[in-house]
């Protein structure tokens, strides 16, 4: 069984962007001059990484003007509370503002479709993922109240930027992707993945059944990805990014079944 690892550092995906997190989950840091945004907030264990980013562009966590949170499941969520009380505003669609407000019960307000154990059963080396999960604080967060909230496609306001909300339910009812026109990037979460942890397939696909809550609904999210033609880099919430098209990205993922 090899147990997701750290990343020795962070990664720059695009100019302005670095890619932080560990083997099994991505967060990032998006760079706009005189102020910060996260897309996602990791786990409790990447507060260091996170700072050591920090220390080195000059910085510090009260520069974090915003963290836009793609869905309220708790390997997002990491250091979301942290930043919202050194100052940051925290975005989550309101589909699933209630489980960013008990992220320790997130399962509550979106039951996956299927029960981990099967998956576990099939392929013991999936054990790791829930392992690592648990030892870097995922199952302890602080709850996170008083958050912006949206509810249709459009831009934040306020937010350094400018990005674009972009509804894509089904990995949970909230499941949002964020596009960054100056980027040419769009932050897809667990809407789309380039690796699976619970059964071991990379590449463009949607998150397997043990963690997603309506399937069908995320398919149909495909759709909505795959209209993104603009846009030529995928950042993913777990995997690798994508560098040549959201969309072919989108319609590679439709073609593999879900785990």
């Amino acid at each position: 069984m090899t147990a997701p690892t750290s990343r020795a550092r962070f990664s720059q995906p695009v100019p302005g962007v670095y890619r932080l997190g560990d083997t099994a989950v991505n967060f990032y840091v998006i760079d706009h001059g005189d102020r910060l945004v996260l897309v996602d907030a990791g786990l409790p264990a990447h507060r260091s990484q996170l700072d050591g980013l920090l220390s080195q562009l000059g910085r510090r966590p009260s520069d974090i003007s915003a963290v836009l949170i793609t869905h309220a499941h708790p390997d997002h969520l990491g250091l979301a509370a942290r930043l919202q009380a050194s100052g940051a505003e925290i975005w989550v669609h309101q589909a699933d503002q209630a489980a960013l407000a008990d992220p320790r019960h997130a399962t509550r307000y979106a039951k996956p479709e299927r029960a981990l154990l099967p998956y576990l059963l099939r392929r013991p080396a999936a054990l790791a993922l829930p392992l690592h999960l648990a030892r870097s604080g995922a199952f302890g967060e602080e709850p996170v109240t008083t958050p912006r909230v949206f509810a249709a496609r459009g831009e934040l306001a306020g937010v350094p930027g400018g990005p674009e909300a972009i509804p894509v339910p089904g990995h949970t009812p909230g499941s949002t992707a964020f596009a960054w026109a100056a980027h040419g990037a769009v932050f897809t979460g667990d809407a789309l993945i380039t690796a699976d942890g619970l059964t071991g397939g990379t590449g463009p696909r949607l998150v397997s059944r043990g963690f997603t809550h309506d399937s069908a609904a995320a398919l149909s999210s495909l759709e909505i990805l795959a209209g993104l033609a603009d846009y030529q880099v995928l950042l993913p919430g777990h995997g690798d990014p994508v560098m040549t098209g959201v969309a072919d990205a989108a319609r590679e993922a439709r073609l593999v079944p879900v785990g």
